[in-house]
C-alpha cells in the first residue's frame, strides 16, 4: 500500500478524513519502540491511520460498487457487437453457398440458437418457423393420405444437403404413419397443393442424430417444399398379397 506523505495528494472530497497538518509516517512506529510515549504516539496515530482505513474503506467501496456496472455495460455493448458481427459473417457464408432469398440466420451462443427472419416468417408454439411463398388452392392433406412434393435441405449455413430436384422425381409419402421427421409433417400438414413453403425445423422436432445420418445435433433444418399432389390411398388384396394404392 502506497504511503500518503501529503494531503495536497488526495482529492478534496477525501481531504475531509484527514487533520489539517502534515502527515508523520513514524508516528505508528514509534508506538511499538516507546512506551513511555504510548500516550503521544497514539495521539498522532489514530487520527491518521483511521484517516487511511477511511481511505481505503472508502477506495474499496467505490471499486464495489462502480466495476460491476462498467463490466456489465461493456458486456451488453460487446454482446449486441458480436450479433452484428455474426450476422454478417453469416451472410456471408449464406451467400458462398448460393443460399436462396430471405434465408434465415442463426447465431449460437454456447447451446442456445436465436434464429433471425423477417417478418414474413411465422412461429408457432410448438417451436416451427415457416413462411408461404404460394398458398396453393384445394384441400389439405389428412391422415392416411400420400403428398407428393418436391424439397430442397439446407442446413444453418445455407448449403444445400438434399434436393428431390437433382434426383429427378418428387417424394411420395403417406401421413399418419410416424415415416416423416415430425417437424416436416407438422409444416406440411396444412399446405394445399401447388404450395410453396420454407419451414425451419428445430432440432427438437427434428430427425434422428448419430453417425447413420447426416443431421448432427443440435441444428435446424430448412426446407423448401412444394406440394404436388394430394392422394387418396386404398388397401387392395390379391390372394395372398396385399398392397396400398395412392391416386
Amino acid at each position: 500500500m502506497e504511503i500518503i506523505s501529503s494531503p495536497s495528494r488526495l482529492s478534496p472530497s477525501l481531504q475531509r478524513l484527514l487533520p489539517h497538518r502534515r502527515l508523520h509516517t513514524r508516528a505508528c512506529n514509534s508506538k511499538k519502540k516507546n512506551v513511555s510515549q504510548r500516550h503521544s504516539g497514539n495521539e498522532e496515530c489514530n487520527p491518521i491511520c483511521r484517516g487511511r482505513r477511511d481511505i481505503l474503506t472508502i477506495s474499496l467501496i467505490s471499486m464495489g460498487l462502480f466495476a460491476p456496472l462498467a463490466a456489465y455495460g461493456k458486456s451488453k455493448s460487446k454482446a449486441i457487437y458480436d450479433e452484428r458481427r455474426l450476422l454478417e459473417q453469416n451472410k456471408k457464408i449464406q451467400k458462398t453457398n448460393n443460399a436462396p432469398d430471405d434465408f434465415p440466420s442463426f447465431i449460437r451462443e454456447g447451446f442456445d440458437v436465436k434464429v433471425v427472419t423477417s417478418e414474413n416468417y411465422i412461429t408457432r408454439d410448438s417451436g416451427l418457423i415457416y413462411r408461404d411463398f404460394e398458398v396453393g388452392t384445394g384441400d389439405c392433406p389428412k391422415d392416411g393420405q400420400q403428398v407428393v412434393f418436391h424439397y430442397i435441405g439446407y442446413n444453418e449455413s445455407g448449403r444445400r444437403i438434399d434436393s428431390t430436384y437433382l434426383q429427378g422425381a418428387p417424394a411420395k409419402i403417406r401421413l399418419g404413419n410416424k415415416t416423416l421427421v415430425p417437424g416436416f409433417e407438422e409444416g406440411i400438414r396444412d399446405m394445399k397443393p401447388g404450395g410453396k413453403r420454407r419451414i425451419i425445423i428445430p432440432p427438437e422436432l427434428g430427425p434422428p442424430v448419430g453417425p447413420s445420418t447426416f443431421f448432427s445435433a443440435k441444428q435446424f433444418e430448412v426446407f423448401d417444399v412444394e406440394l404436388l399432389q394430394v392422394q387418396d390411398c386404398l388397401r387392395r388384396t390379391i390372394g395372398f398379397y396385399s398392397d396400398v394404392v395412392c391416386t
